[in-house]
């Protein structure tokens, strides 16, 4: 699955933050209030294909963000940072980005289990329901 062109090498991406390997924007489709990618300036599809200097300036960038999104909403309690890696693990844009998702208490529920409830039904990893797995 490729995207041509590519959205986060096209022009018109309102960057929030950048240095020299990797930059910031909020996500078009944000599944929380400022939810934000990290996303590094070479085009690559993986994560696990990002040099260590990538992956150093992706990290700066990723604490800069949290810090800046405390700073400015008290509402955030915890955060998310996820990357789908491959079609099968749910990439659907084939350049490397890193989710930022801000969270704020009581915006689930239940938030026990977080990343984990990507494969329904095992979110719930309670000694309770791995007794009745």
């Amino acid at each position: 699955m490729e995207n041509e062109p590519c959205i986060f090498c096209s022009s018109g991406l309102k960057i929030i933050h950048q240095n020299k390997l990797a930059l910031a924007t909020f996500d078009n489709y944000p599944v929380t209030l400022s939810h934000s990618l990290v996303v590094p300036k070479r085009h690559i599809s993986s994560f696990f294909e990002l040099t260590k200097a990538e992956q150093d300036d992706c990290l700066s960038l990723l604490l800069l963000l949290k810090n800046q999104l405390l700073d400015d909403d008290a509402s955030i309690s915890g955060f998310n940072v996820g990357v789908n890696d491959g079609v099968d693990a749910g990439q659907s844009i084939m350049h490397c980005h890193i989710h930022l998702i801000p969270r704020r208490k009581n915006d689930v529920s239940v938030p026990t289990g977080g990343i984990r409830h990507v494969i329904p039904g095992k979110g719930d990893y309670t000694q309770d329901a791995l007794r009745s797995s």
